[in-house]
């Protein structure tokens, strides 16, 4: 298949992206391409002008300011891969990156590019929800930021205007020594996930939960977050039943249905993976 016609445009600099964005009628943004070049291929997407912002290097970075980290929105995903900051501070997006794909398309692919495109069963979206990491936005008159709650507009759709452009990810790291976990379930190596889970864990010297997070991708339209589960687990030990329990809950929420797998099926695989994060993440803490 090829792709239809459209004009390429090449800016060097986030202003020059942001004016061809604020003046173009049909436009689609390219950053890793890893999903756009497919929809051009297969003829899902229609654009009249393609955006290339490969050239924009202020949009590639991994800093720490502070007490937080900042993430580029064209920083590969690769990059973030190997990236010793990411490693010890954020061990879940670490864990999380291994699974999207397969090495070729992680040394293309970027966070912006995986969160704008917003695949419902996509890792790092889900991984975004957990760590309630905030999104920058850019536009010709000025900046917005977004938490990740609010970043899903519906289905594949971010909550952008055509004239804005994603900069960055920002998020606090939980403090050293949390339990992390992300599980999935995908029908072969690299696929998305049927169903998937990211899971946070501040469990203190008493062996006592003071901070959950659970985040859950491919049982809706964007990631879900599950704060009935988090609160069952917050304000006691780490028991097999308290596990059992927040699981459960987790195993009772809406899902939807598709040609890969039905509602009921995505609500057991949330109920098991949601289960199996967790004894992992509650295992890191304690060690």
């Amino acid at each position: 298949m090829k792709p239809p016609p459209f004009r390429y445009h090449d800016p060097a600099t986030l202003d020059e992206a942001l004016d061809l964005v604020a003046t173009l009628d049909n436009a689609k943004l390219l950053a890793g391409g890893q999903s756009l070049m497919p929809m051009l291929n297969l003829r899902l997407a229609f654009p009249d002008d393609v955006v290339d912002l490969n050239r924009i290097e202020s949009l590639a970075h991994v800093s720490e300011s502070g007490s937080g980290i900042s993430i580029g929105a064209m920083t590969r995903q690769r990059e973030l891969e190997r990236s010793d900051l990411i490693g010890r501070a954020c061990p879940l997006l670490h864990e999380a990156l291994a699974q999207v794909g397969h090495r070729q398309t992680r040394n293309r692919g970027t966070i912006g590019g995986s969160l704008c495109h917003l695949d419902p069963s996509a890792e790092l979206p889900a991984a975004a929800a957990a760590l309630d990491a905030t999104i920058r936005v850019s536009h010709r008159d000025g900046s917005r930021s977004l938490p990740m709650s609010e970043f899903p507009a519906f289905y594949m759709t971010p909550a952008i205007e055509p004239d804005e452009i994603v900069t960055a990810v920002d998020f606090e790291p939980w403090p050293e020594g949390h339990g992390y976990a992300f599980v999935e379930f995908a029908r072969r190596l690299g696929d998305f996930a049927v169903t998937g889970v990211a899971v946070l864990l501040d469990v203190g010297g008493d062996g006592v939960v003071r901070r959950a997070s659970i985040a859950l991708g491919g049982v809706g339209e964007g990631p879900i977050r599950c704060p009935e589960a988090e609160a069952a687990l917050v304000g006691a030990q780490t028991s097999e039943e308290r596990l059992d329990e927040a699981a459960r809950i987790c195993g009772e929420i809406e899902a939807m249905e598709d040609v890969h797998a039905s509602s009921a099926y995505r609500r057991h695989l949330a109920r098991v993976l949601t289960r199996r994060a967790l004894a992992r993440a509650s295992e890191r803490a304690k060690g």
